[in-house]
C-alpha cells in the first residue's frame, strides 16, 4: 500500500504481560512467605517458587491456559460399536497444564512431604497457578482434600495413595492399577438438595463388608475424568460417604453414566457434569451415618483452596491492570499518574495484598506443627476467608477491567475469563450463607473465638482504629449466635481484622495504615477508588507493579 494512505499508526496501546517471573515480581507474597515459612525452609522454598514463577509466567504457558478455555470438553457417552465410554476428552493444552500442576506437588505435596512449613509452600505454589489458570485445579484441589480421608481406610490407602502422590500426571483413561498417578472428584448435590446434602435420596446398597452399590444421581460431579469420587448416599444407617472408582476391581467400566456436561459461565476448561449411578461399586469411607463429617475432612482443603484460588486471579487482574496503566496515556498524562487511576489502581493493591496475606496465614494454620490455638483458629477462618476473599473477586476483576477499558472487555485479554471464573469459588463447597453459618457454628465452641481473639490481638496497639474495631468485634464474638441474620457482617469484619492484624505484622507501614482507614472505618462502602486523599497511592501501586513500566 503506499503509505500516504495509510489510515493510521498503531501508538499508545500496552505489550502483553508476558515472559516474566511471577514470584519474583510480588513482593507482598515474598513478605507473606517470609512470616509464614519456618526459618530453615525460607530459601530453598524462595529457589522452588522462583522457578515455578518464571515457568507460569512465559507466554507459553499463559496461552496454555487460554487454548484450554477455548476448546472446552466434550463428552464422548459411547464408542463406535454402541458400547458406553462415558469418557470426557481435553484439548492438550489442559493435560499440560495437569501435568505441571502435579511436577510441582500442588495436589499432595504436604501430604507426601509432611515437613514443617509444606502447606505454606504449596499455597504459595498454589496462589501463583492460579494465575494462569484455575479450571485445571478442581481436580488437584479434590485430590488435595481426599488424601488424608483416605488415610483412614487402610486397604484404599495402599492401593491408591501412592498414585495420588506422584507426580507424574497419566491421562489415560485406564484402571488404576496400570496407571502412574490418579486424580480425585466428588459427588455430592442432587437435583432436590443442593447445598442440603441431607436431602439426598441416592441410595446405598450393602453387598459385603465394606462394598456397596449405589442406585441414584449426581446433579453436580465434579470433574468427572477424575480416576475415582467421594460420593455422598444414603445407606441404611444414613448418609455416608463412599469412594467410587472409575474402573471396578476386574477392571471394567463403574456403572457411572455420565448424562452430559454443564455449559458453564466459566470455568470452561474444567469438566462439570450430571450423571446417574446404575449400581455402580463403591467402598464406604468412615462410618455409615457419618457421611457430611468424613467428606468435609475433604472439603475443609477444598475451600482453603478457593481462598487460595480467588487470592491468585486477584493478583493476575491487578498485574494486568498496573501494567496497562504504566504504559497507556489519557490526557497529557500516563494512566498510572492520573489522580482517580491512582486511588483505584491502590485500593486494588490493598485488597489483593491482604487477600494473600490471610490465604498463606490460613495455610499455616493447617500445619501438623503449628501453634496450639491454630486448629481452633482454622475452624472459624477457613470459611470466612472463603466468604470474603470470594465475595470481593468478582467485584475485584471488574474493577480491574474497567481499569484497562474495552481492551480488558475483550476475549484476546485474559481479564474476562477472570472475571467468569471468580463467582465459582464463592458458590463451590458452599456459597456465601453457608460459609457464615459455618463461621457461626465453630463460634459454638470458646475456643474458637479466643482463638480469633488471640490472633488479632497481635496487632493490639499498632492503630488507634484498628484496636476500637476489635474491641467491637469482641463484644459481637460473644454474642455471635444471638442474631443469625448479622452472619454476613460479622464474617466479613472477622476476615478484615484478621487480614489487618497480618498487614501489622509483615507488611510495610504505609500498608496497614491504607488498610486500617479505609476497610475498618465505619462508613467504609466497599468500592473500590474511595481511599482517602492523603493516602499514599503511589508506594502502593509501585509495591504491587508487576514489572517495571518500560
Amino acid at each position: 500500500m503506499n503509505p500516504s494512505f495509510a489510515s493510521h499508526e498503531v501508538f499508545n496501546q500496552s505489550s502483553p504481560l508476558e515472559d516474566y517471573n511471577l514470584f519474583t515480581s510480588n513482593r507482598p507474597l515474598a513478605d507473606g512467605l517470609e512470616f509464614n515459612l519456618p526459618a530453615q525452609r525460607l530459601e530453598a522454598a524462595r529457589a522452588r517458587l522462583a522457578a515455578i514463577g518464571a515457568e507460569m509466567g512465559k507466554r507459553e504457558t499463559f496461552a496454555l491456559g487460554q487454548t484450554a478455555n477455548r476448546r472446552v470438553p466434550e463428552l464422548k457417552t459411547h464408542d463406535r460399536s454402541g458400547r458406553r465410554r462415558d469418557e470426557v476428552e481435553f484439548d492438550p493444552a489442559w493435560h499440560a497444564l495437569l501435568a505441571l500442576a502435579l511436577k510441582y506437588g500442588l495436589h499432595s505435596a504436604p501430604w507426601s512431604d509432611p515437613a514443617a512449613g509444606a502447606h505454606v509452600e504449596r499455597a504459595a505454589a498454589y496462589l501463583l497457578f492460579s494465575e494462569v489458570e484455575t479450571g485445571v485445579l478442581c481436580p488437584v484441589t479434590m485430590t488435595f482434600g481426599a488424601a488424608p480421608a483416605l488415610k483412614s481406610d487402610a486397604g484404599l490407602a495402599s492401593t491408591w495413595l501412592p498414585g495420588l502422590y506422584s507426580r507424574d500426571y497419566d491421562p489415560r483413561f485406564v484402571p488404576i492399577r496400570d496407571k502412574r498417578s490418579a486424580l480425585i472428584g466428588m459427588g455430592m448435590t442432587e437435583k432436590q438438595g443442593g447445598s442440603d446434602v441431607r436431602a439426598n435420596t441416592t441410595q446405598a446398597v450393602p453387598v459385603a463388608g465394606r462394598d456397596y452399590k449405589l442406585v441414584g444421581h449426581k446433579w453436580f460431579f465434579s470433574a468427572p475424568m477424575c480416576d475415582a469420587f467421594l460420593v455422598l448416599a444414603q445407606a441404611p444407617n444414613g448418609l455416608s460417604c463412599f469412594f467410587m472408582p472409575r474402573f471396578t476391581a476386574d477392571g471394567q467400566l463403574n456403572a457411572i453414566r455420565i448424562q452430559r456436561l454443564k455449559d458453564k459461565l466459566g470455568n470452561r476448561s474444567n469438566a462439570s457434569s450430571e450423571v446417574e449411578f446404575h449400581e455402580a461399586e463403591a467402598t464406604l469411607l468412615g462410618e455409615e451415618g457419618r457421611g457430611v463429617q468424613t467428606i468435609l475432612e475433604m472439603g475443609v482443603y477444598t475451600r482453603l483452596d478457593c481462598a487460595l484460588g480467588t487470592a491468585g486471579l486477584m493478583r493476575q487482574a491487578l498485574a494486568q491492570a498496573l501494567s496497562n496503566a504504566a504504559q497507556r496515556s489519557a490526557f497529557g498524562k500516563r494512566l498510572v499518574d492520573q489522580p482517580l487511576m491512582m486511588n483505584v489502581l491502590a485500593d486494588l493493591a490493598l485488597e489483593s495484598e491482604a487477600a494473600t496475606a490471610l490465604g498463606l496465614r490460613l495455610a499455616r494454620a493447617y500445619e501438623p506443627h503449628a501453634h496450639a490455638h491454630d486448629e481452633s483458629l482454622r475452624r472459624v477462618l477457613t470459611p470466612a476467608a472463603k466468604f470474603w476473599v470470594c465475595k470481593r473477586g468478582a467485584h475485584f476483576a471488574q474493577e480491574a477491567m474497567e481499569a484497562i477499558g474495552g481492551n480488558g472487555y475483550v476475549e484476546e485479554s485474559v481479564l474476562p475469563r477472570i472475571y467468569r471464573e471468580m463467582p465459582l469459588n464463592s458458590i463451590w463447597e458452599g456459597a456465601g450463607n453457608v460459609m457464615c453459618l459455618d463461621v457461626l457454628r465453630a463460634l459454638r465452641k470458646a475456643d474458637a473465638a479466643d482463638a480469633v481473639i488471640a490472633e488479632i490481638a497481635t496487632a493490639q496497639g499498632s492503630h488507634a482504629a484498628y484496636d476500637r474495631f476489635c474491641v467491637s468485634l469482641r463484644e459481637r464474638l460473644a454474642n455471635a449466635n444471638e442474631f443469625e441474620s448479622a452472619g454476613r457482617r460479622l464474617t466479613q469484619d472477622i476476615a478484615l481484622a484478621v487480614q489487618a492484624s497480618l498487614l501489622a505484622r509483615h507488611a510495610p507501614r504505609f500498608v496497614f495504615q491504607a488498610f486500617v482507614t479505609s476497610r475498618l472505618a465505619a462508613n467504609w462502602s466497599g468500592a473500590f477508588g474511595t481511599l482517602a486523599p492523603d493516602a499514599p497511592f503511589a508506594a502502593l501501586i509501585e509495591r504491587a507493579m508487576p514489572v517495571s513500566p518500560p
